[in-house]
């Protein structure tokens, strides 16, 4: 018996397969992007070093194609230098660089506080004054202070509502974490960040704009000066 396929649905098909790939090989570089990321900010990838993609590719069970792929998305993160014919190496972060990315974060940040400040419901005030209250729970464990840091950061940013400056703190937050050697690490710093923290809460709950942006672009400030000296 002969099975007639209308040339409607044979052209369709190579169409389908492919758009049904699709999905699948975004989720492979991208993960891959995710666990080359961790490679990098736990520094067992260091900075200067040179990517050995052959290898990579090999630990991974890929070819060098979405390697290259996740690659790419690391380059526009700032995390990884591409070079032309030569392969790619760990962005080395300079006292220039990590200056002019708090210098950024500061006038990012510190606008997401002010418009908390104006705008957010008492129900995110209270969100992020539990989070708060799990920063003054971690003082003496210092990488748990530092993650709690970071979501108080990330949450106010999510609840100031612009992806655009979400996106660009993101990115500028994985390049500050490049230094190894982090402000919140020196000696005193967690302390002074909390007291900073705490000011930064009173002016959110009191709903004054100007003085949270104040604050928060003096946090950061305070986190480049401690950055600078390690």
């Amino acid at each position: 018996m002969t099975v007639l396929t209308s040339s409607k649905t044979a052209e369709a098909g190579p169409a389908a397969e492919a758009a049904r790939a699709a999905p699948a090989e975004r989720a492979l570089y991208e993960q891959v992007a995710e666990s080359v990321r961790g490679l990098i900010l736990s520094h067992r990838l260091a900075p200067g070093s040179w990517i050995d993609e052959k290898a990579l590719a090999a630990e991974h069970g890929i070819s060098r194609t979405p390697l290259r792929e996740a690659l790419k998305v690391l380059a526009a993160e700032g995390l990884v230098t591409m070079k032309l014919r030569r392969g790619a190496y760990v962005t080395e972060v300079s006292l220039r660089d990590l200056s002019e990315v708090f210098h950024l974060l500061a006038l990012l940040e510190g606008d997401a506080a002010g418009v908390v400040a104006e705008r957010a419901t008492p129900e995110q005030i209270a969100e992020l004054e539990a989070l708060h209250r799990r920063l003054e729970a971690e003082l003496d464990d210092r990488d748990r202070f530092f993650a709690a840091n970071e979501r108080f950061h990330l949450r106010l940013l999510e609840i100031a509502d612009n992806r655009w400056r979400l996106q660009m703190v993101a990115d500028l937050r994985k390049v500050m974490k490049l230094n190894r050697h982090h402000s919140l690490f020196k000696q005193g710093r967690l302390e002074a960040s909390l007291n900073e923290h705490r000011q930064i809460m009173s002016a959110l709950r009191a709903r004054n704009a100007d003085r949270a942006q104040r604050l928060m672009r003096q946090h950061i400030a305070n986190g480049k000066e401690a950055a600078a000296m390690q």
